[in-house]
């Protein structure tokens, strides 16, 4: 839901950050390689119960996560680049919960496992969706330009990123915020099923 104000927001100093690194030889791909493995670092941290790093590696990855596609726009754009992006975001936004539970398996179990459950549900649509946005050459630019189609939806990067934070600064909650959140993603998925309906079941 935040995603597309945001990216008014940080694509200005991103693409200035990506252009200066684009200059060094670092690539968009290595970029995104940087900041999976330390998205999966944040997740080691908190699986250990060092929350503060983890959650300083989490938002590090995130930056990061941000400057690929702007070394990508500064360089060039490819079709493995932004399957390799979608890909190393998923594999983050699954590490991070699993953390929490390995954590606090006994507390954090159940919760930890719909809240799974809700970001393979959510992912599924997402990615369906782009691939028929795809078939019918549709396009949109409201979260900057993207290898994928992104749909429009309750929660997306903004808010997710937002919810890992605070499950790092109040761990003791997880369980009810990982309810609540799971509850979200149910809905925004539901949300993207019936938007699929209205656009595709006629074409």
């Amino acid at each position: 839901m935040l995603d597309g104000y945001m990216r008014k927001l940080i694509d200005g100093p991103l693409d200035l950050v990506g252009r200066q690194l684009a200059k060094t030889g670092v690539s968009a791909n290595a970029v995104t390689l940087a900041g999976l493995v330390l998205g999966l670092f944040a997740a080691l941290f908190i699986a250990i119960g060092n929350l503060q790093a983890g959650l300083w590696l989490l938002l590090i990855s995130r930056v990061a996560d941000g400057l690929d596609g702007a070394v990508a726009r500064a360089t060039h754009k490819t079709d493995f680049g932004g399957f390799w992006d979608i890909v190393a975001d998923f594999f983050f936004y699954g590490a991070i919960p699993v953390a929490f539970v390995v954590l606090d398996p006994a507390n954090n179990a159940i919760a930890g496992a719909l809240l799974l459950m809700s970001f393979y549900f959510n992912g599924g649509t997402f990615l369906g969706y782009a691939i028929l946005a795809e078939k019918h050459k549709l396009s949109t630019a409201q979260r900057g330009a993207k290898s994928l189609y992104f749909s429009t939806g309750l929660l997306e990067g903004t808010e997710t990123i937002a919810f890992f934070v605070a499950l790092c600064i109040w761990p003791q909650h997880f369980a009810i915020m990982a309810y609540l959140f799971a509850a979200a993603c149910f809905y925004t998925a539901t949300s993207r099923i019936w938007l699929a309906y209205q656009e595709f079941a006629k074409r």
